[in-house]
Formats: C-alpha cells, structure tokens, sequence
C-alpha cells in the first residue's frame, strides 16, 4: 500500500512558472498544461514572442549593454530574415504555413514569425497563462537545503506598468529566457574603455542610416555581421570587417570584391584615443564607428541557486543534457540553451521531457549518473578542441534525435535535415540571394507533402 501511495502522490500537477514567451517558453506552456500543470508565464514584453517581438527603440539601453538587467530584450534589426526556410522552423504539430496577404516568402522577415507565434498563442489558447509586462527580478530556493524532490521555488516579479511587486511560490521554474540579448564583447581589445568614438554592440543596431557616410568597422564575419555589413556598405562611406579568421565564404568574398568600401582586416589589437583602430598586422584606419557583431553570452541575472548553477565562459553548467542541473532538477529546468539546431522542433522536445519529469510519468537517471555524463561530455569537447565558450553550440541531428527518444519524440524528418543543409551550403556560396534564389525544389515538394504540411489542424477538442 505504501508503494502505491508513493507513486500517485508523486504523478500529480505542479505548479509551474515559466519565465519568458518566446517559442521555447511559449511551448513549455503549451505541453506543461497539456501534462496536467498549473502553469503562469511571466513575459516582461506587452506582447509573446521573445526575441521576434522587434522593438524599434532602443534609446534607453547602454551601447555595449552593459546593463546587469538590460532594458532591450530584442536583437532584431529592422531588415532581418530568416536564415532558415520556413518549412523547417514549425513546431511539429503546427507548420509554418504561408498565408495570403502576409509575408509568402520562404525567408520571411522576422514580422511573419511573430505572427506565427502569435497564431500558435491563439491556437492552443495560451495568452490565458502569460502575464505581460511582468519582470523577474529572482528567482531562489524556498528553505535552502531541502532534498531536490520537495524544493519550492520563491518567484519575485514586478508589474512595470504598476511597479507592483509580488512574490509566488512555485513547485517548479522553468528559464525560458533566450540567448540572444546579453551582449559578448572581445576582452583582447585595448583601448575599448577610453575610445572616445562611438562603440556599440549589435544588441541595438536597427537600420543602417546613422552610419551614413561614415567609416564603420564591424567585428565580427558571423550571420549578423555579414547581414549588417551588406546592409551598412550601400550608406556608410567604408566598411572595415575585423575577424578573427582571414579564411572567408566564397559568398562574402564575392560580396567584398563587388564593393571598393568593404575591406576585410584581421582582429582589432588596439583603439587609440585619436579614434584610430590599429590591427594585429599592424594596419590602421581612422574610423568614425565600431559595431561589434561579436555574439551574445548566457546570463539569468535573476535567478540564484546558491552557486549551484554557474556560468563559465558561455558554459552553463553543470546542466544535463543541456537542460538539467542534476542537483536541483526537475523543480528547476532550462529551455532554449543550445544552439546551431532546428529550434523549435528541439524547443518541443525539452518541453515534452520537463513536463512528464514534473508530472512522475519520467524520471531523471540519479545524481551521479548525471554529472558523470556531464563530465564525459565535457572531455569529449576538450578533447574535439572545442572552446568552452561553444559548448551549447550542438550542430548535430543524431544529438536531437537521440534527445526525442527519451519522451519518443519523432526524429527530425529528413527533409528537414537535408533543406537546413541545403540553406547553409547555398549561403556559403550565395551569400546576397540564398534568400531568394534556390535549387532544392525538389526537396520542398517532398516537405510540401509530408505528413508535417498534410496533417489535420489541431481541433479544439485536443485543447
């Protein structure tokens, strides 16, 4: 009898905060109901979205945000697209369908995924759980020191309209936060503190035409500093790409070669205080501007965990697969960390998982089982040669599909692995016009027609 008293005390609805509507906290919302949770979303935006929520004005936030709670959530520039095509971005029982009188293009601008998020908010009645305008200043232990299964969390959270603050205890937290906001900057930099010109970081770039005329270095030749540097090259007088690798695309080369503005220079060594920027090769410009595309870092400014939890150059840790940190899982849970994967779809999965942990239908291997695999995944980084600041960095299906497989989670269908595929490749070569222009028909009619676009819409009964 006691066994049995044990097991359905322990198969039963938590109370749950998920902090943040974006895709991943919107669909942990969406599963952790659909387990049988209470759940409250605190978004700190008027609206869902997270970081495809675009925020015009960014006049409050410091250009290098380095604010401990910046006021800016979103990194999007105004002109942004999609790098992926739309049909691998849905979740797996809501495709991203093209719509009449919307934005139809396969790359669409970032406007056309909110409105996707927006659609799925309705679909699955979600805006019920999400309280807007509503930040999270922490997030800590209730009675420290309790064994992980009984662990409470204390929430306090303010109203930005009101400046009411209120505090809650939850079961569980869920940090759906995103991780694109927080600014990285080059620490190998000198002269960053008393360069006198303008500094800022891509966080709050929005349209290129401050930067009329002037000569703009932008650090950094990842997707956002490519993007930007086509966009700044047609208004600014010249543009200086710094990077750490001279080894570039063949599509940007051919971007460079077309413009006598757009020069490429290795790293930055040192700013002068006459605004001059003097590079490792020991070339220098005067330049106007400096626009570093230099990435974004981890931070929960918020939460305390009583060290438990920490943040290591970009690596959050320790975390079970990417999601877990073993010694206060599952009460406390992080979604959206990893990068270079088909988000959603993968977002999906860590929703599934962390609902059936809270509900007793899963269970979590024991403590020593998960820091033993934590720590052989670290090895294997090191010893890949893999910097400690990629460790979320996944860029691998089999990881994924194995991810799916402890909730039976569909593997990413191979459509959708060969056209994300097919995207990189034809940006590496095509750099202006992979948006535009592609050879991979052949796929989309396959995609077009998988059960993903033909099945049925969600009917309100399964709500």
């Amino acid at each position: 009898i006691t066994n049995m008293v044990s097991e359905t005390s322990q198969c039963r609805s938590k109370n749950v905060c998920v902090i943040g509507a974006g895709p991943s906290g919107l669909v942990a919302a969406r599963e952790l109901r659909k387990e049988g949770h209470e759940v409250v979303v605190l978004e700190q935006n008027h609206d869902v979205g997270g970081q495809w929520l675009y925020e015009a004005n960014v006049e409050g936030e410091d250009p290098l945000g380095r604010n401990h709670f910046l006021k800016v959530h979103s990194s999007m520039y105004e002109s942004l697209r999609l790098t992926s095509p739309r049909e691998i971005m849905g979740f797996s029982d809501f495709p991203f369908l093209v719509k009449k009188g919307r934005d139809m293009r396969r790359f669409p601008s970032h406007t056309e995924l909110l409105l996707y998020l927006k659609d799925f908010c309705d679909c699955f009645g979600l805006r019920e759980m999400i309280r807007f305008n509503t930040r999270v200043d922490h997030v800590g232990m209730l009675d420290y020191g309790v064994c992980a299964n009984d662990l409470k969390w204390v929430v306090r959270s303010m109203d930005k309209k009101s400046e009411k603050v209120v505090e809650e205890v939850f079961d569980a937290v869920v940090v759906a936060t995103g991780h694109y906001s927080q600014p990285r900057l080059p620490s190998s930099i000198k002269g960053m503190d008393t360069w006198k010109r303008k500094q800022m970081h891509s966080h709050i770039y929005r349209t290129p035409e401050p930067f009329r005329n002037e000569i703009v270095v932008v650090v950094g030749n990842s997707l956002s500093g490519q993007d930007i540097s086509i966009e700044l090259v047609e208004v600014a007088k010249e543009v200086h790409m710094s990077s750490r690798s001279l080894k570039i695309s063949e599509g940007l080369s051919k971007v460079i070669s077309k413009h006598e503005n757009f020069h490429l220079h290795p790293q930055i060594d040192t700013l002068q205080e006459d605004g001059r920027v003097t590079f490792v090769d020991g070339s220098s410009i005067l330049a106007d501007s400096i626009l570093y595309c230099t990435g974004y870092s981890y931070a929960f400014p918020f939460l305390d965990t009583k060290g438990m939890v920490v943040i290591d150059d970009d690596r959050v840790g320790p975390l079970y697969e990417h999601t877990f940190p073993p010694s206060l899982a599952p009460s406390l849970s992080f979604i959206g960390i990893p990068r270079k994967i088909i988000g959603f779809p993968f977002f999906e999965s860590q929703a599934i998982w962390i609902a059936q942990l809270l509900s007793g239908k899963k269970v979590l291997p024991s403590w020593e089982e998960m820091m033993k695999s934590i720590k052989e995944f670290y090895h294997s980084r090191d010893a890949a040669g893999i910097p400690k600041h990629c460790t979320h960095e996944i860029a691998d299906f089999e990881y994924c599909d194995k991810y799916g497989e402890n909730v039976g989670f569909p593997h990413i269908e191979e459509w959708r692995k060969q056209l994300c595929l097919s995207a990189i490749i034809n940006s590496d070569v095509n750099l202006e016009t992979y948006r535009d222009s592609w050879d991979d028909h052949d796929l989309l009619q396959e995609a077009l027609q998988s059960p993903h676009f033909t099945q049925l819409p969600p009917q309100d009964s399964a709500l």
